[in-house]
Parts: C-alpha cells; sequence; structure tokens
C-alpha cells in the first residue's frame, strides 16, 4: 500500500509553501507535487534535488530513495576541498585568497577571531569588498554572555572576553569608516568557527580543552545538492538574526591578551 510523505507535507508547512507554489518553483505539475505527497511517489532525481533546494532541506530528509542517500553521500564528500589537521597549518594566504574570491557575500563568524583583527591585510580586503557592493558581516561573541565566559573556561584561559574586546578595539577604525560594513554580537554557543565567502567556506570545529588554532579546519565549496556547505550556512544566518549590533560600551580596552588560539 502506498504511504504519504509526510516529511514532504511537513517540510512544504515549515517553510511557508504550498503544493502550487512548490510546483511552480520546480516548474511540475501541481497534480504530480500532489502525488509525492499523497501517495508517497519518488520523483526523478533532478525533482528531488530541485524540491529540496527549494525547501532549503537535505535532499535524503524528504526521501529514502538508496540512490539519493548514496548520491547526496558523495556530493557531500564532494563539496570538502581540503582538510587540514589544525587552523594553524592552513596556509596564511588561504584566508585572503579565500575572502579575495567573495563577490556577493563575505561572513566571519567566531568568538573573536582576534587573528583576523590584527591583519592589516584583511582589513583592507574588507573596504575593498563592501565598497564593491558585496555583503559583508562580522560576528563576533559578546564578551559578558555565558557562552563566552564557558569558552574560556574550556580553553583553560578564562580571558575570552578580553580577546573579543580586543578585536573591537582593532575594528573600531572600520566600524566609523565604514558604516556599511555590520558587526553583530552573539551570545550562542558556537561549536564551529565559520568564515564564508560566497560558495566557499572554512569550518574549523571547536574542541573542548584546546584553542581553535590547535583543531581542524574543513575549507568548502558547495555543490548543487550536497548539503554540507549549506548546513553551515544556515547557522550563520540563524545566529546572524538572533546578534545585536555593537555599542561603544562594548569597545573596552584590555591589555595582556594574545591571539595564540583565538576564535
Amino acid at each position: 500500500m502506498l504511504m504519504s510523505n509526510e516529511r514532504l507535507r511537513s517540510a512544504l508547512l515549515a517553510r511557508g509553501m504550498t503544493v502550487q507554489s512548490l510546483a511552480e518553483a520546480i516548474a511540475v505539475n501541481p497534480k504530480t507535487v500532489e502525488r509525492w505527497i499523497t501517495q508517497g511517489k519518488v520523483p526523478y532525481r533532478r525533482h528531488q534535488y530541485a524540491t529540496a533546494a527549494a525547501l532549503k532541506v537535505d535532499v535524503t530528509t524528504l526521501w529514502d530513495d538508496g540512490r539519493t542517500v548514496d548520491s547526496a553521500t558523495e556530493l557531500t564528500k564532494a563539496e570538502i576541498a581540503a582538510v587540514y589537521p589544525h587552523r594553524h597549518t592552513v596556509p596564511s594566504d588561504l584566508w585572503r585568497e579565500l575572502y579575495g574570491r567573495a563577490e556577493r557575500n563575505l561572513d566571519v563568524l567566531v568568538y573573536s577571531g582576534l587573528f583576523l583583527s590584527e591583519d592589516p591585510l584583511f582589513l583592507d580586503l574588507v573596504k575593498a569588498k563592501v565598497g564593491a557592493g558585496a555583503q559583508v558581516r562580522i560576528l563576533l561573541g559578546d564578551p559578558g554572555c555565558a557562552a563566552v565566559r564557558q569558552r574560556g573556561i574550556d580553553e583553560g584561559h578564562q580571558i575570552m572576553d578580553g580577546k573579543i574586546r580586543n578585536a573591537l578595539m582593532l575594528y573600531r577604525p572600520l566600524m566609523r569608516s565604514h558604516p556599511d560594513i555590520d558587526f553583530r554580537l552573539h551570545d550562542s554557543t558556537l561549536y564551529n568557527s565559520i568564515y564564508r565567502a560566497d560558495d566557499e567556506m572554512l569550518v574549523n570545529p571547536h574542541v573542548y580543552g584546546i584553542g581553535a588554532y590547535m583543531a581542524p579546519v574543513l575549507h568548502l565549496r558547495r555543490l548543487p545538492g550536497g548539503g554540507l556547505f549549506d548546513t553551515y550556512a544556515e547557522s550563520i544566518e540563524h545566529t546572524w538574526q538572533n546578534a545585536r549590533p555593537v555599542t561603544e560600551r562594548d569597545i573596552v580596552t584590555t591589555t595582556g591578551v594574545t591571539s595564540h588560539g583565538t576564535h
């Protein structure tokens, strides 16, 4: 007996879409979409990926088709361009090259990311990108929040708030001269630092007991149907939506803090 696809129905509702609007988005007949839902019909693979993209979910959450799972797994693997054992082993030029290729989006999601704020070439690059029309968003941890305090404890130094204030001090001239660069503070528990440039990103997982500079880094490139890149990109969006603007009160001079292990 054919079973309805409740996962597809739920994904439609969660996205605020109807059968008609999904059908229009992926250029199929609405009756076809209706059969996918009510009769559990499995679409062609191209329609599976198009549907998943329209609903902004991973294709394997909608269908258990073995071919789809295998294909999505291979695409996900293909999205991993490189893996570095530690952040300090990432080629020093790769950060600038990655952001240098950005034309639409340049995002930094970190606790402090002090090593970037200390780099004058990165600051010049950010100015050039926003001047060329790119959206630049820099998300730092809220120095006074519990998540920042806990991460400092986890790393064994308890000075993460000072590192963030140092980064804010270094960014302050940029905030004043280029108000179109978006800075916000978040109070989220970060499991990764994420550095995004259009359809590329570097993901630096946070590992308990060590600084981010000792943790691995994934270099990802987005591929249609892959899903791995989009998973981390969604993390940036969620954190941004819940973050707040930086105020002058947040910027406090802190001395004796180095960048050796910053996020």
